[in-house]
């Protein structure tokens, strides 16, 4: 099974949740770091 990004992203939000319910301090930099990657891939920059 090769990973693109499609199988990512629902990966990525399961442990962010997980993160944030273990810390919620979290929370902002988890949403922060997901946008910018979720931008970036969406974009092309990040294949």
């Amino acid at each position: 099974m090769t990973i693109t990004v499609e199988n990512l992203q629902p990966i990525i939000a399961i442990v962010a949740g997980v993160l944030i319910l273990i810390a919620p301090r979290l929370l902002n930099y988890i949403v922060a770091i997901y946008l910018i990657l979720a931008g970036l891939f969406g974009l092309g920059i990040l294949r």
